[in-house]
């Protein structure tokens, strides 16, 4: 027998033909699957090359009448091992994928060892030795070598457990904690995930720490969106009002957003505190690309700066400031005599006191008490017992009545106006409840503070009694009633609420 029919012989009886078909078809379809490694199909080729060149030097020693038992045996290894190479690319990498479906990479390792280990028992029998003896006598070795290597056996067993229970995956974005790295998982290996963060760094973190750390996976959050919240802080004069502040930098943003800010949950401005000289506040957005923070970050402050000066507010000053003003007694008397004179002509520019003396006017304006108000807060609640009347110097206040989903708006009040009157003057409960509508100043007066009026001049709760009943007679009147009948009621209610004022601020006619 010539060694080309040897050769053909053997390439036969290793099932040459079908392995290379095998390798063939698997290159066809890896090419079709361009998210597999191609070192996979590497490796299936060498082991082909390796098997082939095994059966061609069996058929040269059986050409030579040489024992070929060892050439036979590697040329079945290698065969068996391409096999396997090709079958767990083709299942796991090529197949299982493209149908939505993908093992963890330690799984198939697991069964590539598996697969390994059963060529080696296929082999052992082959070239006739017992594998099960081989298995007992090195059980010692196995143990002390167990020992030795515990810490990496942790770590193998540490990343199977995070590939089984897929709590952490490949391309999620991780914490560890403060002054701990921050970066996205690239790879879960046998003994070690690899992390890399924003700066182009690789950590590489045993599987053994990995378990039995507290991890925080950034943006993961059922049924929504890959996106973490962002908090940006910025500092502004302390003197502004913060509504102002907080509407300023909340239109800005959400009008037209940074690139890379979440449109939902929407932007939102926080007042977080005041500290020596200025206030703290914060901007907090949802990021929706997590592996650049620092872009959006920058961009928003400066959103924010350009919001705050087209609103004309001053942000703080990075600077300890020391303000030096001679406090003397003119100083102080000239203070004094500017807020009086504010007081007085908010006094003067309210009709229900329009009639008092100028004295009597001056004695009531330093009794007024500075009440400010914030968007929504409310002055005064439909039902509540309590004496203050409130005149409105700055913003509007809205006036609603009812309660719960029945309340509705029925006026708006303005810088001039006042409300609280009848509280003020007969102790009535409040008829509607007032709630800022902006940001707004009033002055309040208080029931102590309008008695020592009416006790130094009783003729003029006649006065103020006529201007309040003309008040509650505008809103009720009718259009068709005669002239005759709508001052006789006029006087009626006059006379009824004059003799309110009276018993209420406990003064008597004089006789």
């Amino acid at each position: 027998m010539g060694f080309s029919a040897a050769l053909v012989e053997h390439l036969w009886f290793a099932r040459t033909p079908f392995l290379i078909l095998a390798y063939f078809v698997g290159v066809a379809l890896v090419r079709r699957a361009p998210h597999v490694e191609r070192y996979h199909m590497r490796a299936a080729g060498t082991l082909v090359i390796a098997h082939i060149i095994a059966a061609v030097i069996g058929a040269g020693q059986d050409y030579e009448d040489y024992d070929d038992t060892i050439a036979d045996v590697a040329a079945l290894s290698f065969g068996l091992l391409a096999y396997l190479s090709l079958g767990m690319t083709i299942a796991f990498r090529v197949l299982l994928p493209h149908v939505g479906f993908a093992l963890p990479r330690i799984l198939i390792d697991i069964f590539t060892f598996v697969g390994v280990l059963i060529v080696f028992i296929i082999v052992g029998k082959r070239a006739g030795f017992s594998v099960a003896g081989l298995i007992t006598t090195s059980a010692v070795l196995t143990a002390v070598i167990g020992f030795s290597l515990q810490d990496t056996l942790g770590n193998v067993m540490g990343g199977l457990s995070v590939q089984l229970d897929k709590s952490l995956q490949v391309g999620d974005w991780v914490n560890f904690g403060p002054g701990q790295p921050t970066g996205r998982i690239t790879e879960i290996r046998w003994r070690y995930t690899a992390i890399e963060t924003r700066n182009w760094d690789t950590v590489i973190i045993p599987n053994g720490m990995l378990v039995k750390s507290q991890i925080t996976i950034l943006g993961k959050r059922a049924g929504e969106p890959l996106q973490t919240r962002r908090t940006v802080e910025f500092f502004v004069d302390f003197r502004t009002p913060p509504t102002e502040v907080i509407a300023a930098v909340e239109n800005a943003l959400r009008r037209d957003p940074v690139p890379r800010m979440a449109l939902e949950p929407q932007p939102h401005v926080l007042f977080i505190g005041v500290r020596d000289s200025f206030a703290q506040y914060a901007v907090r957005y949802w990021l929706t690309d997590l592996a650049a923070d620092d872009p959006p970050d920058s961009a928003t402050r400066i959103r924010i700066w350009f919001a705050l000066r087209r609103a004309n507010i001053s942000m703080s000053i990075p600077a300890s400031t020391v303000f030096l003003t001679p406090n003397t007694a003119e100083r102080e008397q000239e203070k004094a005599t500017a807020e009086l004179a504010r007081r007085i002509e908010a006094l003067a520019s309210v009709d229900l006191f329009r009639g008092l003396p100028e004295k009597q006017r001056e004695s009531l304006a330093g009794s007024l008490v500075h009440t400010p108000f914030a968007v929504g807060e409310s002055v005064t609640r439909e039902g509540d017992h309590d004496d203050g009347l409130f005149m409105l110097v700055e913003g509007e206040a809205a006036v609603r009545i009812g309660t719960g989903n029945d309340e509705r708006e029925v006026a708006r009040l303005v810088p001039g106006q006042f409300f609280g009157e009848m509280s003020l003057m007969t102790g009535e409960a409040r008829t509607a409840s007032v709630v800022a509508a902006t940001d707004m100043v009033c002055y309040r007066i208080d029931k102590p503070a309008f008695q020592h009026v009416l006790r130094e001049t009783p003729a003029i709760a006649d006065q103020i009694a006529e201007v309040l009943v003309m008040r509650r007679t505008a809103l009720t009147a009718v259009r068709d009633e005669r002239e005759e009948v709508k001052r006789r009621r006029v006087e009626t209610a006059k006379q009824d609420l004059l003799g309110r004022i009276r018993g209420f601020f406990g003064i008597h006619d004089e006789p």
